[in-house]
């Protein structure tokens, strides 16, 4: 793979010219290191020292957030609360344009596979216009409608695959966390976004069965209550987080929430497998473009939708007289025709480039944003990159990708190189100079929204 220091190499790479530096950007004031509980502690044994502070009865909270020091301390081993985030991973005018996207991917009349709706602790399945509206303005806005709609009652929405219906909101959340990834590694697979929103929080799955999440929750407005009690542990305690707090928990605590009866609040959750993947879910990832429908609940069915009525996955039976190894039942011998076509050298070489590409450029959150049009070029245009573009060739085919989208180009690999080097280089680019190809390749990075006009 090209463009990217990062990226695992090709095993004959072919010497290239090396690539303009990208500017770095200002260096920011270095944020100030909350004090070390761990200093008053016996220098012995670190990991020691940090056991024990993980069966202490109550909760750190912090001035701040500086990832090396939640890195070193708290990634993976205690649950922290970090006050006054800045700056935050969401904005709260985002998240609300988010949640009405979300809600009606679905049309107006189902509840989407990733939301759950809830009154009074029961699930609603037709919950009519229970869902944010573009109307209501804002979660102010949309907690008041329905406290007249429903009399008081308590609510609660959840909406998982967050990340996945606006491109700000995503691009906002990747660039928080690519500074965790860098000290911890970028999560494979995707992390989970989830809104959280109610005066009565119904729990949503994030996880398939036999994973556990480390868990961050961001609140936007309210407050978020949680009472902590390890396994094995006698003793519990609870956090209230405010507004612009970031409350981390690792995967082996649990924490219960306790909502504020008649008091809404909002938080957006980020979640990380750290325990129990799926290769299942692997597989299926390799092989289909997972979507916010799917993040959850793969298709169980690679080859697409069963024909109408039922088909037995049995073998004929014996008194039939026909051989149980003449052949397979339809839906088995489907799934194989399935992988027996994408697990081809060619096809599977190019759909594992495609994955890669995609997982670096996600920045750890997939599925993304559906692209935007392609743009549209005239000769006096210039253009500029806002974001890493890679390419790699596979099964014949020069591939690109940015913001997670990846797509084909017919030009040259020498063409594609020089024109990436340039735009990752971040000098301004003239259209008039590319030709109808590469102007191709600018309408595609303008629809990954990966380029602005200058």
């Amino acid at each position: 793979m090209r463009e990217n220091p990062r990226a695992p190499e090709p095993e004959t790479p072919e010497p290239e010219i090396p690539d303009p530096e990208i500017p770095a950007p200002a260096p920011s004031a270095p944020e100030a290191t909350p004090p070390n509980p761990l200093d008053e502690l016996d220098h012995s044994n670190r990991l020691d020292r940090l056991d024990r502070l993980d069966r202490l009865d109550r909760l750190e909270q912090l001035p701040g957030l500086d990832w090396q020091v939640f890195a070193e301390r708290y990634w993976d081993r205690r649950p922290v609360l970090f006050k006054a985030v800045a700056p935050a991973p969401f904005d709260a005018h985002e998240v609300f344009e988010t949640a009405v996207a979300a809600a009606h991917r679905g049309g107006p009349f189902a509840v989407p596979p990733y939301a759950e709706f809830a009154v009074g602790g029961e699930p609603q399945a037709e919950p009519a216009d229970f869902l944010p509206q573009p109307r209501d303005g804002s979660f102010a806005g949309y907690h008041q409608r329905l406290v007249r709609q429903l009399s008081g009652e308590p609510y609660s929405l959840s909406l998982g695959a967050f990340h996945a219906f606006h491109h700000p909101l995503w691009a906002r959340e990747r660039d928080f966390y690519a500074r965790l990834w860098a000290r911890v590694g970028q999560p494979t697979p995707s992390a989970f976004t989830t809104l959280v929103h109610g005066t009565y929080e119904q729990p949503l799955t994030e996880a398939l069965p036999g994973q556990r999440l480390a868990t961050f929750l961001f609140t936007l407005s309210g407050r978020q209550r949680m009472r902590f009690g390890a396994a094995g542990q006698d003793t519990s305690f609870t956090v209230e987080a405010g507004p612009g707090d970031l409350l981390y928990w690792p995967s082996h605590h649990s924490p219960v929430s306790e909502p504020y009866a008649g008091w809404a609040s909002t938080g957006v959750r980020v979640s990380v497998v750290r325990e129990g993947r799926r290769a299942d879910a692997e597989l299926y990832d390799l092989l289909h473009d997972v979507t916010p429908e799917t993040l959850l609940a793969p298709d169980p069915d690679p080859a697409g939708p069963c024909p109408p009525g039922e088909e037995s996955l049995l073998v004929p039976d014996a008194e039939t007289g026909a051989d149980p190894g003449e052949a397979l039942p339809a839906p088995l011998e489907r799934a194989l025709a399935h992988f027996r076509t994408v697990g081809a050298r060619g096809p599977l070489a190019e759909r594992v480039a495609r994955q890669s590409l995609r997982q670096w450029t996600a920045g750890g959150f997939r599925p993304v944003p559906p692209p935007a049009p392609r743009g549209r070029f005239g000769d006096d245009d210039v253009v500029r990159a806002t974001e890493r573009v890679l390419w790699t060739e596979a099964a014949g085919r020069r591939l690109f990708s940015a913001c997670g989208h990846v797509a084909a180009t017919e030009l040259p690999a020498e063409d594609l190189a020089a024109v990436l080097r340039f735009l990752n280089s971040g000098r301004p680019l003239s259209v008039h100079e590319l030709a109808p190809l590469a102007r191709g390749l600018l309408a595609d990075l303008m629809a990954f929204r990966a380029l602005e006009r200058l």
